[in-house]
């Protein structure tokens, strides 16, 4: 088991912080700490704060992912997802919100927005070379294995 350290940041003591929702739910989910409703158009996008920062062990990345019922419901994601929060970043969790539906949107304060799912990342090593090792697929881009 990882240690994960959670920080309420102030004026945040009515946000409950990450929770899983069920006793095997891969994600924790986070509510948004906006200070009044916050409409997001059909098209926009917006950095939402969660009102808590945290601190994980190195070995981790913290992986900010959409709501399947925002989702669905509503056409609410999350951009450049999932977004990664790095082991050692220390300020507020944000979650970068679009509305892809049609009609606006209104987040309130409390709202779960998005959940953070914690993965390993594994510790590699780069090198630079002149050749790579020849596969079957070589060089073969998008679409190129299939239909």
């Amino acid at each position: 088991m990882y240690p994960i350290q959670l920080k309420r940041l102030p004026g945040n003591e009515d946000i409950a912080l990450p929770r899983q929702m069920s006793e095997w739910a891969a994600g924790f989910d986070v509510q948004a700490a906006v200070t009044e409703p916050f409409v997001l158009a059909p098209g926009a996008r917006a950095l939402i704060p969660t009102g808590f920062a945290m601190a994980m062990p190195r070995e981790l990345e913290a992986q900010v992912r959409p709501r399947s019922g925002l989702a669905y419901k509503h056409g609410i994601t999350c951009l450049n997802s999932p977004g990664t929060i790095d082991a050692d970043y220390r300020g507020e969790v944000k979650v970068l919100l679009v509305n892809l539906g049609q009609e606006p949107f209104t987040i309130e304060r409390g709202e779960r927005i998005a959940q953070v799912v914690f993965q390993r990342v594994p510790q590699v090593s780069i090198s630079e070379v002149d050749e790579l090792p020849d596969t079957v697929r070589g060089a073969g881009g998008f679409g190129h294995t299939g239909k």
